[in-house]
């Protein structure tokens, strides 16, 4: 005996049924896209650190760690929210989770590798000379004998200068800030201004009448920072920093930013093997296999 044919309202609920399953499966991998989807990073940086970070006409920020924060994202397949602040702020907004790491320039040293987890670095922070465009070249530390420094106020240079000055046999001044202290040569109250080598860099590239002389080497780099609980985020951060030094990127963000193009060896030119800075505390030595 043949079965009856189903009723015309059974077949409707079957179809019903089975949209209902269909659409649960699409939701299921969208949500599934959605969770595999690298998060946008926030970080922070100091917005009146010229030409790292600095304001733009119309809005929003510019400068080599605005660049360099942009590349980091694009690199990991996600967006970057880059907030300006006063340095001061950073460190305590990376620890209370307000940023992911800090993008201001931050020197490593052992001291801030006590408490924080640094990527390798991709600059050098070194120590520069700049003088009028028509003076003689410095060639060492010698030369500063009866010269006059021109310094900013709280900074490092000012330090060195303070540390070093009858040492060498020079005179110095502290102005409120480094445009000031640049001024200062220029008009010729001060044979030299002592900065760091990327400010420097910018200053004589914007200013005709000056040139980078003698740089000092420190041995120190700049890294961007992270928590100390943070390795996953620091090795994923580092490892696409390590991807921007291999093709290219970090050297042609310098010859845009300081008007050089780092030298071999340099820490922008460089690749390290490790995640984070040579002997400091939260530097692991594993080698990374890189796949950019």
């Amino acid at each position: 005996m043949s079965r009856p044919p189903l009723p015309h309202r059974s077949l409707r609920s079957r179809r019903l049924v089975l949209s209902a399953g269909l659409a649960a499966t699409l939701v299921a991998m969208a949500c599934a896209g959605t969770a595999g989807a690298a998060q946008p990073l926030v970080t922070g940086v100091d917005a009146t650190f010229a030409p790292h970070a600095m304001p733009k006409l119309g809005g929003g920020l510019q400068g080599f760690n605005i660049d360099l924060g942009e590349a980091l994202a694009k690199q990991l397949g996600t967006t970057i929210k880059i907030e300006g602040t006063e340095y001061a702020a950073l460190i305590p907004g990376l620890n209370a989770r307000k940023y992911d790491f800090v993008l201001a320039p931050t020197t490593a040293t052992p001291e801030r590798a006590k408490s924080l987890l640094f990527s390798e670095g991709y600059l050098n922070t070194d120590y520069t000379f700049l003088i009028a465009k028509n003076k003689p070249d410095i060639t060492g530390l010698q030369d500063l004998k009866g010269k006059t420094l021109a310094v900013n106020k709280g900074s490092a240079y000012e330090n060195w200068a303070r540390d070093n000055a009858a040492q060498y046999g020079f005179k110095y001044d502290v102005y409120a800030s480094n445009a000031d202290a640049v001024q200062a040569v220029q008009s010729g109250r001060a044979d030299a201004n002592l900065a760091g080598n990327t400010v420097s860099a910018w200053a004589a590239k914007q200013n005709p009448a000056v040139k980078t002389s003698y740089t000092l080497r420190t041995g120190l780099v700049w890294a961007l920072a992270f928590r100390l609980d943070d390795k996953a985020g620091r090795d994923r951060v580092s490892t696409a920093l390590k991807c921007l030094k291999q093709n290219g990127t970090v050297s042609a963000l310098a010859q845009k930013w300081f008007g050089f193009t780092p030298a071999p060896g340099s820490a922008a030119a460089t690749v390290g093997a490790g995640q984070g800075v040579p002997e400091l505390d939260g530097y692991d030595a594993t080698p990374v296999k890189l796949q950019c």
